[in-house]
């Protein structure tokens, strides 16, 4: 009898662990995390860390080449991508410039996707999607590995941009990948300007969406995650951006929703009929939407404009602001100054933030738009990666590697400045007792010993 309960015991805990591995609101599945909210709360991570004295360090381990691509979570497994050259390696070129020229290199790279047991560091397969020279050229804050992978516990997804999507099994074995030709993914008014891709592929009950805003023959598709199939694709009349897609739900259908200068819009998951869209905003959209009750945040910056945006989720048809409006009958609000031209915003709880590139920090009513407060990281500081949440505080990264902890609140409140010591302009990841930053060359993972 006492063995019978015991086993019965066990098979109940598996199968809640189990259920926890599977549900996707617990993983770090894509880009920022499930629906790229940014947030995975009762994580119980660490008060405190240090990198000098590895307090708090649970592991770190070298990457090789350079990445920006963030770290996406399944179960125990962890997925960086990177690109690999012996002359290309020289890093990033951080801070705040106007440079708009291309890093000069035409050498021959290797695209990886590496899968790591996220509680050792240990590489548990490697694989190298594509061998070549790169067919567009980085920015030099930019890399040939910009795209976060996607999963879904069963499918890996990356994408390359001109060097194709790959899909491979859990296991690292290639399942199929698709050629999209040459992406320019370019600066509009100079195109020789090449910056290459960064928007990063999503998986959703058992489908991938991409958003390829280029220079020429811009789309967005929806793909069979099992086979490849393009299920459907609906050209764009857009300027090249790098955002990454994002689904959202309203009255039992699912949308996927886009951002954009000329073309922010949304479209029907199952069939890509356009269901609503706007204009405006900066003329290099990067950051992605995020999605609340009802409600579809967006932002973006550069030339005239830098919106923040709130669209209830009923939208439909074209629900341009008129010059002079903040909102209609589908834009809650909108603040025609402050958004970020890199970041994604971050919606936590019952406070919306926006962290801009040179540290500012505001935070906002995310049903009204009214400034709660305003404060500034870092002293002369930049920032490239958007900030994450976990149990009541706030994580942002500025280039040079120092970590600052904010406590979600009413006020600024500033818990603590960590320096790395290193280059990161990478987001977090956040999994149960961890928290994982993607420096220049290393990853770290952050987590009570």
């Amino acid at each position: 009898m006492k063995i019978n309960i015991l086993l019965l015991f066990t098979l109940l805990i598996l199968n809640i662990t189990t259920l926890s591995q599977e549900n996707p609101a617990r993983q770090w599945p894509w880009y920022r995390g499930y629906h790229i909210s940014g947030v995975l709360d009762n994580a119980n991570l660490p008060e405190t860390f240090d990198f000098k004295t590895m307090n708090n360090i649970r592991w770190k381990t070298e990457i090789p080449g350079l990445g920006l691509s963030s770290p996406v979570i399944w179960g125990n497994r962890l997925f960086v991508t990177t690109a690999l050259s012996k002359s290309d390696n020289k890093g990033f070129r951080t801070g705040i410039f106007g440079d708009v020229t291309s890093v000069d290199d035409v050498s021959e790279h290797e695209w990886l996707v590496i899968c790591f047991d996220k509680n050792n560091g240990n590489r548990i397969w490697e694989r190298v999607a594509h061998r070549g020279v790169p067919a567009m050229k980085r920015h030099p804050k930019s890399t040939h590995a910009n795209a976060s992978v996607a999963t879904d516990g069963k499918h890996v997804v990356a994408f390359f941009g001109s060097e194709g999507l790959y899909c491979y099994d859990f296991n690292g074995n290639l399942l199929w990948k698709k050629d999209f030709g040459v992406l320019k993914s370019v600066f509009f008014s100079m195109p020789e300007a090449q910056w290459e891709f960064a928007s990063s592929p999503i998986i959703y009950e058992g489908k991938i969406i991409i958003q390829c805003d280029v220079l020429e023959n811009s789309f967005v598709a929806v793909l069979d995650a099992a086979s490849g199939k393009e299920l459907w694709r609906v050209n764009r009349d857009e300027y090249p951006g790098w955002c990454t897609p994002n689904i959202y739900t309203f009255q039992g259908r699912k949308y996927v929703v886009v951002n954009g200068y000329k073309h922010r819009g949304a479209y029907e998951l199952e069939t890509g009929k356009e269901v609503w869209r706007m204009s405006g905003g900066g003329d290099i959209p990067i950051p992605s939407p995020v999605i609340g009750k009802d409600i579809i945040y967006f932002n973006s910056a550069h030339g005239k404009s830098s919106p923040i945006l709130a669209v209830n989720a009923s939208a439909r048809g074209d629900i341009t602001l008129k010059e002079g409006e903040t909102s209609n009958d589908y834009v809650l609000w909108s603040r025609p100054r402050g958004g970020s031209y890199l970041q994604t915003l971050l919606l936590y709880r019952n406070h919306l933030y926006n962290l801009n590139w040179n540290g500012t920090i505001n935070c906002y009513d995310p049903l009204t738009g009214e400034e709660i407060f305003s404060g500034k990281l870092g002293d002369a500081k930049s920032f490239s990666a958007s900030p994450v949440a976990s149990d009541g505080k706030i994580y942002a990264v500025d280039e040079e590697g120092t970590i600052y902890i904010l406590r979600d609140g009413n006020k600024y409140e500033l818990i603590a400045e960590i320096p790395s010591g290193e280059v990161c302009m990478s987001a977090p990841a956040i999994t149960d007792g961890m928290i994982f930053f993607r420096t220049q060359k290393y990853l770290y993972c952050v987590g009570k010993k």
